[in-house]
């Protein structure tokens, strides 16, 4: 999916250019996001959940288990290919994206404390359709005492599942049962449901090891992020195509040069994030050190670009911003929601400072 090369100073670089099969999945994902899942945004959000139909053609596309290893049923094509397809899905709606990945983000956490023998244990093959995975981070979500697990999460975006796998700073666990999804009233991001979490159990996995959490969390927060990335490219290009089509004082609104800047503005803040996004993909699926670091600067950056995009999309629009009959109002809650996760802002902040200090000691010692 990518070439290495070295530069003028010798360092290897990437090449961010896409095979043919790179191709042929985007074809695939972009069709289906256009024809099942934005014509469809404001049922699936009324609805709070995806249709049971459009579910069966997703997993028929074979896309479902795109990263989960060969060897436990899935495709086996990395993180990059599912940071380029939850873009795509993202851009039609980020809840039903969420709401169509039955694995992700929690496989993240098992495969990289258990690898893949639990993964198969769990019964994660394409086999098992109805199987559903999710997840809660907190700072205490990782903490096992003594052999139980007990606590409770506010809001995740996910509808009831039969696994819960929690993670935090220093470890994680996985529960099938002792644990009861209770609906709430979510803000954002509809389409995949929105549950408060209490559980108390004994786990059928449990692992403290601060390193391998933190390596669970970078996958996490990319997998977050690209979400993000997708949202924001939509914002971006609609509010554009509006403000080409309104017309005031004799010429479009674009044409103004304060709006013309701040289209520009915008369009460059998801071109550079779309670029952190996969350089971090490729760190991870290659397990380079600086991964960790890198995952939680892109994860800042979709963040920030959010709180960019996402107001002034709505802004370019006017009033019309904010009724649902246009989309950027919903783009704006549901990016800001996607930045709750993961532990948010400030701890990425503080682990992508972490990430720079050790490259540029290494730098250094080098």
């Amino acid at each position: 999916m990518q070439i290495a090369r070295h530069n003028r100073h010798g360092r290897t670089g990437v090449d961010f250019a896409r095979g043919e099969s790179d191709e042929i999945i985007a074809e695939t994902i972009g069709r289906f996001a256009a024809d099942e899942l934005r014509p469809r945004l404001r049922e699936f959000e009324a609805a709070r959940t995806v249709g049971e139909s459009v579910r069966e053609r997703f997993a028929a596309l074979g896309f479902e288990a795109l990263d989960i290893a060969e060897e436990a049923g899935g495709a086996g094509l990395g993180l990059l290919a599912r940071v380029r397809t939850n873009r795509l899905l993202a851009e039609a709606d980020a809840g039903a994206a969420l709401a169509l990945d039955r694995f992700a983000p929690a496989i993240y956490v098992i495969e990289a404390f258990g690898g893949v023998e639990p993964l198969k244990s769990l019964g994660m093959n394409l086999g098992q359709s109805d199987l559903r995975f999710a997840l809660v981070t907190d700072p205490g979500a990782g903490d096992v005492a003594g052999v139980r697990v007990a606590g409770h999460v506010a809001w995740i975006p996910a509808a009831p599942a039969d696994v819960l796998v929690g993670l935090g700073p220093q470890g994680a666990w996985v529960l099938k049962d002792g644990f009861a999804f209770e609906p709430v009233r979510g803000a954002a991001l509809h389409a995949a449901g929105a549950s408060a979490v209490r559980f108390d159990g004994t786990p059928i996995l449990a692992w403290h090891d601060p390193m391998r959490a933190a390596r669970a969390l970078a996958r996490i927060r990319i997998y977050y992020a690209s979400l993000i990335w997708g949202v924001l490219s939509d914002a971006a290009g609609f509010s554009r195509s509006y403000a080409l089509d309104r017309v005031a004082f004799g010429k479009p609104i674009a044409h103004h040069q304060a709006l013309a800047f701040l289209i520009v503005d915008m369009y460059v803040a998801v071109a550079r994030l779309g670029l952190l996004i996969e350089d971090a993909a490729m760190a991870i699926d290659a397990g380079e050190g600086r991964a960790v670091g890198a995952a939680a600067a892109a994860f800042v950056d979709a963040i920030e670009a959010s709180r960019f995009v996402g107001p002034n999309g709505v802004q370019i629009l006017g009033g019309h911003g904010f009724m649902r009959d246009f989309p950027v109002e919903k783009a704006m809650r549901d990016c800001r929601a996607l930045g709750l996760l993961a532990g948010g802002c400030d701890s990425a902040r503080e682990d992508a400072g972490a990430g720079l200090a050790a490259t540029i000691s290494e730098r250094i010692a080098a």
